[in-house]
């Protein structure tokens, strides 16, 4: 009777099938069909074209408010400044009152965004984890109002505000706008990711709505909220139909209302002093844009995602 035994030595042992060639293995991978060379040269000309309807516009304000006013009126039109120099700033400040213009936006800007995003988020938040009678229904009609443009309470708005006696003041000018379908919207889809079993365990522990929101959905929701600040603030900043209608003196004006206010002052003729008022309005949303872009455009791709 035969026994099987083992190999004496290593060198006994049946060898290992050689490895295949790492070129061998790439190879294999399947490949999808390569774009033919002229869709490539046209969806780089779309993108530079875009780029350039873009950043041209914004590269002419910058620059003609740091012209002298004789090469903003040369033609052909001179796109490089021969001297840089900030009389157009010194100008456009003393003609109109911006530093009471900026108080003004700063204040409605952050409080009207602090309310506007804490709503939401209370909103959200009883929609997606506590229940109620006709809950379906009253989303379904706050998420319909996004289809209604905002000037059609514009009446309503301003009859209410006048019968409180709110007309220039901030209230007046802050809390008609606190409630957004939009915002509420986004942190609903957000929140509706977050595991529903992290919040039971925190109600058996006795934990209850405001220390579950606080303590878990927020800090799990923060990157959408941040989101939906950043887009609720530059909408803040840049209104100007509202705070236009709702005030009626210098002092309580908004940046937007006060660069119309400088055009008043300086006529057709300074655009030096204009384009230095419109930089005044637009370039802290536009330092705050591309420093949060990448949270922009992460949270919502993040709320599209579940």
């Amino acid at each position: 009777m035969s026994t099987l035994t083992a190999p004496s030595s290593p060198a006994e042992a049946p060898a290992a099938p050689p490895a295949a060639p790492r070129e061998a293995v790439r190879s294999r991978r399947p490949r999808g069909p390569r774009r033919p060379l002229w869709k490539t040269a046209l969806l780089m000309l779309g993108v530079i074209a875009t780029i350039l309807l873009f950043a041209v516009p914004v590269y002419w304000l910058f620059s003609s408010s740091l012209k002298p006013r004789p090469d903003i009126y040369s033609w052909p039109l001179q796109w490089i400044p021969t001297s840089l120099t900030f009389d157009n700033f010194v100008e456009a400040w003393n003609s109109a009152p911006f530093g009471r213009f900026f108080v003004n936006s700063i204040i409605t800007t952050v409080v009207g965004t602090a309310l506007e995003v804490t709503l939401a988020i209370l909103c959200a938040y009883a929609f997606v984890f506590v229940n109620f009678r006709y809950k379906k229904i009253f989303f379904g009609l706050i998420v319909a109002s996004l289809m209604l443009p905002g000037h059609v309470t514009l009446i309503v708005n301003y009859m209410t505000v006048a019968n409180l006696g709110w007309l220039n003041t901030y209230q007046g000018i802050i809390l008609p706008g606190i409630a957004s379908a939009f915002a509420m919207f986004l942190l609903f889809q957000y929140m509706r990711t977050i595991d529903k079993d992290i919040l039971q365990a925190a109600e058996i522990d006795g934990a209850g709505h405001i220390r579950r929101m606080l303590t878990i959905v927020v800090p799990l929701s923060s990157p959408m909220i941040l989101t939906c600040t950043l887009i609720v603030m530059v909408g803040k900043w840049n209104e100007y139909v509202w705070p236009l209608i709702v005030t009626s003196t210098a002092e309580m004006r908004t940046l937007p209302i006060g660069l119309q206010f400088l055009r008043q002052q300086e006529g057709m003729s300074n655009w030096g002093a204009i384009m230095a008022g419109a930089v005044f309005v637009s370039l802290p949303m536009l330092i705050l844009f591309f420093l949060a872009q990448k949270r922009i455009i992460g949270g919502l791709a993040a709320g599209a995602l579940k």
